[in-house]
C-alpha cells in the first residue's frame, strides 16, 4: 500500500466509524490538526485512492438537498491500519513557523525580536485555552486520544512558561548591558 501523509488519519477516522470527506476535515479540525493537519484537497483525492485500493468503501447518501459519499473501512483498510500502527518507521518532524522566525530573529531590532518571543508565549496560551475547552467537553474520549490531548496540554504549558522564562531573561541581560 502506497502511504501518503494522510493516509494514516483517514484510515484511523474511519476506524472510528463511517464518515464523509466533510466528516474527515471536521474531525481532523477539531483534534489531529493539532499535530496532524489534513486539507480538503489532501483528503478528498485520498479517499478516491484508498477505495479504487480497496481499503475504504464509499455510498452515496443524501444530507438535504446535497449529496455525500460515506466511507466505511473494510477489511483491506482496518489490516492496513494495523500494519501502519505496529510500523518500524516512525517519524518525528515539527515545523514551527514561530521557531523559524525566532531562529531568525537576530536580523531584527531586538524589541522586535522580544515581540516575536512574546507573540510566541501568547500562542501557546492561546492553544492551550483550546485544549483545555476541549478537555472539559461532556464524553469520554478512548484512553490514548485522551493520553495525546494531555501531551497537547503538557507540551503547551511548558512552552508559555518557557517563553516567559527567556523573556524575563533576555530583557534582565538588556538592563545589566
Amino acid at each position: 500500500m502506497k502511504t501518503t501523509a494522510v493516509t494514516p488519519v483517514i484510515l484511523g477516522l474511519l476506524s472510528l466509524g463511517a464518515r464523509s470527506g466533510y466528516d474527515i476535515k471536521t474531525v481532523v479540525d477539531r483534534s489531529t490538526r493539532f499535530f496532524w493537519a489534513a486539507s480538503y484537497g489532501q483528503i478528498y483525492p485520498e479517499l478516491r485512492r484508498l477505495e479504487d485500493e480497496g481499503l475504504i468503501k464509499g455510498e452515496d447518501t443524501s444530507n438535504g438537498a446535497r449529496g455525500r459519499r460515506v466511507y466505511e473501512l473494510t477489511d483491506a483498510g482496518r489490516a492496513a491500519l494495523e500494519q501502519w500502527l505496529l510500523g518500524r518507521t516512525l517519524t518525528m518532524e515539527l515545523r514551527d513557523e514561530s521557531l523559524l522566525r525566532l531562529f531568525f530573529a537576530d536580523n531584527l531590532p531586538r524589541e522586535q525580536a522580544l515581540s516575536l518571543l512574546e507573540g510566541r508565549r501568547r500562542g501557546h496560551e492561546e492553544f492551550l485555552a483550546v485544549l483545555r475547552a476541549i478537555e472539559a467537553r461532556p464524553g469520554d474520549d478512548p484512553e490514548f486520544v485522551n493520553l495525546v490531548l494531555q501531551w497537547g496540554i503538557a507540551f503547551n504549558e511548558w512552552g508559555a512558561q518557557w517563553c516567559q522564562e527567556q523573556l524575563k531573561r533576555l530583557q534582565s541581560e538588556k538592563t545589566t548591558a
